[in-house]
């Protein structure tokens, strides 16, 4: 099978190889926890969770690491190094704030390591219930910042050896774009004249001081004041933002270059375009062979805002009796390479197919890897995702073939688990109710349609009608079948 990836480095589909046959290597940028990660960050994170899933259902060995960063940065341009609050310094702020509505418990929120691990905490717990593999089944991919210090240090001191960083009156490392040729390649930003300090002009700040160009981006900042800091070789201080990226990818995979890195269109530039810079300023060699970006989120035709109440977080959308499941489908359901429109009817739909899925196959405890089998859907539903992960393509396929499934066999069910091995919205999401909701739990709530299914068989039919009407009473619709009760959380999407 011939896998076709379009690569944002060359600008064209180009045919996958991976540098060691049978294994792919991928990085993933993950989130920056000052605050709780949105559904726009997700249909990043979930592009590399498609990929990965997708790799191992033909029969690839994956290494996939996904980034968590926890070091505070300053608000504005991350290569503006003077200035702005810091971000950690803000998110202690709104848990402050939220603490005394009783909306959060973080025991310091003075302490910037706590309210890290609050975010940290929050975006794991989200993360697992849309199914994301790294972070449910191989959480130990998931480097943190903090804790990879000493490995930025080292990439830093390698970029000063090589002639690419230079270090600054008042104790800034800064990295020298003009000493790195193929500086702009990814984002077509080749003309050095035309990068000034990434915003229009800036003039130079006191912190700035010393820079050589005014692209030049920030490695190592001395500052005795941050809230977060580290001794190094050039002072106490801090790492930039960009270095963290390319020194946690090479030093957790092991490797020189990468097969896949991916993230958000927006990290293009100029992150994407700094990580390579440092990764092949450090090693001398191609930082990643292919590069994949999700663009944009948009939520009803319109640009996530909280000014315009439109800004959604897996925990809002729960609130309002949103399945997991259901918010993972409609967030893959749209291809990588196109802007993708969130709507509330959207979700409705993804939640019908959600149902018919699980219709034939009943949720069931599944390991790593899953392989694909031999049946005509499965190699259509494969082939339409080595297409550049054309994932209408492919459920294209799985909804013309469960189109002709009336009465599901155990073949079917079999199918479809192993279609749900990269699909993800059957098994993952069966552990928790929505955070600070009211009523039964997911358990309990299996437990009670089990009950009632046993009524039933038990042609206990006044047992039976009890239970349905406690459900409803939680806001539960069920739904009955020869086999099996099922229920959902009815969404409230006025």
């Amino acid at each position: 099978m011939d896998i076709r990836f379009y690569n944002t480095l060359t600008r064209r589909v180009e045919v996958f190889q991976p540098v060691t046959p049978g294994v792919v290597r991928m990085y993933h940028c993950g989130p920056t926890v000052y605050d709780y990660a949105h559904i726009g960050n997700f249909r990043s994170f979930l592009l590399g969770d498609l990929l990965r899933r997708f790799f191992e259902f033909v029969g690839f060995r994956v290494d996939q690491v996904m980034n968590i960063t926890d070091v505070g940065h300053m608000t504005e341009d991350d290569r503006a190094d003077g200035g702005g609050q810091d971000k950690m310094e803000l998110a202690a702020q709104r848990l402050k704030q939220a603490k005394k509505q009783g909306a959060a418990d973080v025991d310091n929120p003075d302490d910037p390591y706590r309210v890290a691990q609050f975010f940290i905490e929050a975006f794991l717990e989200d993360a697992k219930l849309l199914g994301m593999k790294v972070a449910d089944e191989y959480p130990q991919q998931m480097p943190r910042a903090t804790e990879n210090v000493n490995r930025m240090i080292e990439q830093i001191g390698r970029l000063i050896e090589a002639g690419h960083a230079y270090l600054t009156d008042v104790g800034a490392v800064y990295y020298d774009v003009a000493s790195f040729p193929d500086y702009g390649k990814l984002s077509g930003n080749t003309d050095l004249a035309q990068l000034n300090a990434g915003a229009g002009g800036r003039v130079l700040d006191e912190h700035q001081q010393g820079k050589r160009h005014p692209a030049d981006f920030l490695l190592w900042k001395h500052d005795e004041k941050h809230l977060m800091k580290w001794d190094s070789p050039w002072g106490v201080g801090y790492p930039g933002w960009h270095i963290e990226c390319s020194a946690m990818a090479l030093g957790t995979l092991g490797v020189d270059t990468l097969d896949i890195h991916t993230g958000g269109e927006d990290n293009i530039f100029p992150h994407h375009e700094c990580e390579i810079a440092q990764a092949t300023g450090a090693t001398g060699k191609p930082f990643a062979n292919y590069w994949l970006h999700a663009r944009h989120l948009f939520v009803e035709g319109e640009k996530m805002s909280k000014s315009k109440g439109n800004f959604h977080t897996l925990r809002d959308l729960m609130q309002r009796g949103v399945d997991p499941a259901v918010l993972r489908f409609a967030l893959l359901g749209a291809p990588y390479r196109q802007n993708a429109n969130f709507t509330f009817k959207g979700l409705e739909d993804a939640e019908k197919q959600v149902r018919r899925l699980r219709g034939i196959a009943p949720p069931a405890p599944q390991g790593a890897g899953v392989q694909m089998g031999d049946s005509a859907v499965e190699r259509a539903f494969a082939d339409a995702l080595a297409d550049d992960l054309n994932i209408s393509a492919a459920l294209g396929e799985l909804n013309k073939w469960m189109g002709a499934v009336h009465t599901s066999t155990a073949d079917d069910a079999a199918i479809v688990q192993r279609i749900d091995g990269v699909l993800g919205v059957l098994h993952a999401h069966q552990s928790a109710k929505p955070p600070a909701a009211e009523g039964p739990g997911d358990a309990e709530l299996d437990a009670l349609c089990r009950q009632m299914h046993q009524a039933r068989m038990n042609k206990d039919y006044a047992e039976s009608d009890a239970i349905r009407d406690q459900l409803t009473a939680a806001g539960i619709e069920v739904q009955i079948s020869k086999d099996r009760v099922t229920w959902r959380r009815k969404m409230k999407l006025d």
